[in-house]
């Protein structure tokens, strides 16, 4: 997969952007990003990104022109993306659907956003990562990147993403490691109990009661989905859960 990633600030994509699971991937070949400094597209001397919007008011306004010469300039295939707080609700559905594009642009704003002929003749969508304001939409885009990159296929295990938070509209049950008893808090009995079948049984218990208590909007987009478990099973989300050994 390919990121085009336009901004005023490509600085802040250094850190992240080479360490972890974006580094091994990019390394492997799995990923390429390719970040874009839109004051490169400017024509003026002094690099002149931004201006007074028309109708007076606060702050400033990125000009279309430098915008649509940097993108238009390497721009090949795929969603044209910017990240905005007026945008769609950044989610994994939308990180799964586009985990599934060979290139994607993202458009990072700044100042008081973009002239708005940006978004009518060149942007395809607009994504929020949450209802507040952020200074700019590097980190916006960096989320992006980072949730989409770990779905493309060979970037992590698959069985770490299929029991991922939000992979089955439900948050993901507790983990334990070693060792079994720390300050007299023990390890749930049933998960030291080698007893696979068992422990599928209680990390979806778990993962339906956490979600019922956390995010409990998540159980009416799918509330009877567990692929792994037979119809018999599978618990109702409105109903009382028994409490698991814990």
């Amino acid at each position: 997969m390919h990121f085009d990633i336009f901004t005023l600030f490509p600085g802040m994509f250094q850190g992240p952007s080479t360490e972890s699971i974006l580094k091994r991937a990019q390394e492997r070949a799995l990923l390429h990003i390719a970040l874009h400094n839109i004051r490169d597209a400017t024509t003026d001397r002094h690099h002149i990104v931004d201006d007074y919007p028309y109708g007076g008011g606060a702050g400033m306004v990125m000009k279309p022109e430098p915008i649509f010469a940097a993108i238009e300039a390497v721009y090949q295939s795929g969603p044209i993306i910017y990240l905005t707080p007026q945008g769609r609700l950044f989610n994994q559905q939308i990180a799964q659907e586009l985990a599934q594009e060979p290139r994607i642009t993202l458009l990072c704003g700044h100042y008081e956003g973009i002239d708005e002929r940006v978004c009518e003749h060149l942007v395809t969508d607009e994504l929020s990562i949450g209802d507040y304001v952020l200074t700019g939409g590097e980190l916006a885009a960096l989320v992006v990147v980072d949730a989409v990159s770990r779905l493309i296929p060979g970037v992590l295990a698959e069985d770490s993403i299929q029991e991922e938070s939000h992979s089955n509209h439900l948050l993901e049950y507790p983990h334990y490691t070693r060792p079994a008893e720390f300050r007299g808090w023990r390890v749930p009995d049933v998960l030291l109990s080698g007893h696979h079948a068992e422990i599928a049984k209680w990390r979806h218990q778990e993962a339906l009661r956490r979600t019922r208590e956390r995010r409990p909007d998540l159980l009416f987009q799918n509330p009877f989905q567990n692929p792994t478990m037979d119809q018999d099973d599978r618990e109702d989300p409105t109903q009382p859960l028994t409490s698991p050994d814990r």
